[in-house]
């Protein structure tokens, strides 16, 4: 039988000393179809393992509407005929710069600040999912044939508490489930977070980008034997709305990468290749040092700077760490698959078609709610989406400022059918006064929720109430729109589209709404990918043939919106987008995509 454990001198793969080389690659970030070319592009880097995190909401964005767990266990046969070895990482709390940590919302919005402890109520639904989840792991353990060599239980939780009798039960229902390879836990290499974060006989690793040897040291402090891993290289970094990118030099990260391995170390490239935020689930986090400041939303893309970019190819980053991991490796290293091809030549998508927002809400909404204060996301049932607010300012009063509590995140506002302002948390009252009476309408869009810290969890909508000077404007309606109802088969058909021509003459209502175009792609079966661009465009969403690319923002960093192959059709593809705030110009135009990053113009050390 075949078998992998963990001794006081190292990792054993039946009984031989064995090294873990292994990279981060997201199944939920790629899609399916490209799954084995990227596996093939990390083992011809020189990676003998690949690790992924398991998306709960994902899989369960409404209790008991369980959705394809088989993806994870499609994934690990695909790292099994890759020759690799696999590391899952189940959470049920995951970080990854992926929305809300990976919990459903209707986890956090039940339980709040007892989720991640002992609280008997939210381990029951934990439990509960473990036993649906695991099955697609436990089948795939060494074991039994499979490629699963490594389990964590839980994640960076010396980042978050210190609930030792949750992370103990944890660690046990694993073993109940079946699980039966070695399970360990990942921290930074911090006193506090290893002493929060362990669990007394599971491995400790840690996660760091730079100062290998000194962060081994203080490992070695909480576990004086067994191997050494870096379960989180950080060879890049990811990526916020209306910041700066981030990059790291590669020859900087190779040589980060070289130290941890002459400290005789395992390692796992977070990430390896990085993929891409589809249909808004990328997360977002706070700044300041307790994580309770500015709202920092991730953008779509998850390139991460990652040494096999999101178009799926070898970067300069890539080919340092090559030659890095060739020093490592039992023979030559496998020959790059064939690099994924682009688009050729730019394709212009006319929009023809439009409805304005008010209109796809009634198709495509979730039911009215009437109630004296704003309802949040949570309360309507919206994880990934946005909700209109309705309420009446009575009168006859003279005009006041105008506003909203508690605001996440971003309200596009109007007063008797006239645009009046976006409102965000940072600045949550109109420009100018507002007399009464007036009807006032808000529609707000989560931008994404806290995947990290003490404000995981947090409510989206207007979680405190619309003021009127000081005074709380009492009954609103209020009706959400998730954007998993336009994947529903012939939803957006049901949608009454007019022409464009209709947009620009129905006034502020017609800058936002659904527009709707037609492209065709000559060759698409060769095509590996395409980047799409939208001039002009303020925020929304855009999907093609019926697959959400996810969210764009002229706030920028990013400007371009990645396009997988397999999503194009041969001849006639079908384009939507959803402008939320100030529609650009009537097209998007498709093309080869981002070109490959040669270097990186900045360092930043992790």
């Amino acid at each position: 039988m075949t078998d992998f454990t963990v001794g006081d001198d190292g990792f054993r793969f039946d009984g031989e000393p064995v090294r873990l080389l292994s990279g981060a690659l997201h199944y939920f970030r790629v899609h399916e179809e490209q799954w084995e070319h990227r596996l093939a592009m990390l083992a011809a880097m020189g990676l003998n393992c690949v690790e992924t995190y398991v998306p709960w909401n994902l899989h369960e964005p409404r209790e008991g509407e369980v959705r394809d767990v088989g993806a994870l266990g499609r994934f690990l046969d695909a790292v099994e005929r890759a020759g690799l070895w696999a590391i899952v990482r189940p959470g049920p709390y995951i970080c990854a710069e992926w929305e809300n940590g990976g919990l459903p919302v209707w986890v956090t919005g039940r339980f709040g600040r007892r989720v991640r402890t002992r609280d008997a109520a939210y381990r029951a639904v934990v439990e509960r999912w473990f036993r649906v989840l695991l099955p697609q792991v436990v089948q795939r353990q060494v074991a039994r044939g499979g490629p699963v060599i490594l389990v964590q239980a839980e994640n960076e939780y010396g980042s978050f508490g210190s609930d030792a009798v949750y992370l103990e039960w944890l660690a046990g229902l694993l073993r109940e489930c079946g699980v039966t390879v070695p399970l360990f836990t990942s921290d930074g290499p911090e006193d506090h977070m290893l002493t929060g974060g362990s669990v007394p006989g599971l491995l400790a690793t840690a996660n760091f980008g730079s100062r290998a040897r000194e962060g081994f040291a203080v490992l070695r402090r909480h576990q004086p034997k067994g191997p050494l891993m870096c379960m989180e290289f950080w060879c890049g970094w990811f990526g916020h709305w209306g910041a700066e990118p981030v990059l790291r030099d590669a020859e900087q990260a190779a040589g980060a990468l070289r130290e941890i391995l002459e400290c005789g170390a395992s390692v796992n490239l977070y990430m390896a290749h990085g993929g891409t935020n589809f249909a808004g689930w990328a997360g977002a986090n706070r700044g300041g040092p307790l994580q309770d400041g500015e709202f920092q939303p991730t953008v779509t893309s998850y390139d991460y700077d990652a040494p096999v970019d999101e178009y799926g190819r070898a970067t300069e980053k890539f080919h340092l760490f090559r030659e890095v991991l060739q020093g490592y490796a039992a023979g030559p290293l496998p020959e790059l698959p064939p690099e994924p091809v682009g688009l050729a030549g730019p394709v212009r998508a006319e929009l023809t078609g439009w409805a304005g927002l008010g209109d796809v809400l009634e198709v495509l909404g979730g039911p009215e709610a009437d109630s004296g204060v704003p309802p949040t996301f949570e309360e309507l049932g919206v994880d990934r989406g946005l909700v209109r607010y309705r309420v009446s300012v009575p009168g006859p009063r003279q005009a006041y400022p105008l506003g909203a509590s508690g605001l996440r995140d971003r309200a596009v506002v109007s007063v008797d059918g006239v645009r009046a302002g976006v409102l965000t948390e940072e600045c949550g009252t109109l420009p100018g006064p507002v007399a009464g009476p007036a009807e006032v309408e808000l529609w707000v869009e989560s931008l994404g929720r806290v995947n990290y810290g003490p404000r995981l969890g947090e409510p989206k909508g207007v979680t405190g109430g619309v003021l009127h000077e000081r005074q709380y404007l009492h009954g609103v309606r209020a009706r959400g729109l998730r954007l998993d109802a336009f994947e529903e088969p012939g939803a957006v058909g049901a949608v009454p589209f007019g022409s464009v021509e209709t947009a620009a003459g129905a006034g502020d209502a017609g800058r936002t709404g659904l527009f709707r175009g037609e492209f065709s792609v000559e060759g698409a079966a060769g095509v590996g990918h395409a980047g799409l661009e939208l001039p002009g465009w303020t925020r929304g969403f855009v999907w093609v043939n019926g697959f959400c690319l996810g969210r764009y923002w002229s706030a920028g960093p990013q400007r371009t919106l990645y396009v997988p192959g397999p999503v194009l059709r041969e001849g006639a593809n079908e384009v939507w987008v959803l402008e939320l705030e100030d529609a650009g110009e009537p097209w998007v135009e498709l093309g080869p995509g981002a070109p490959v990053r040669a270097g990186s113009p900045g360092v930043v050390q992790r």
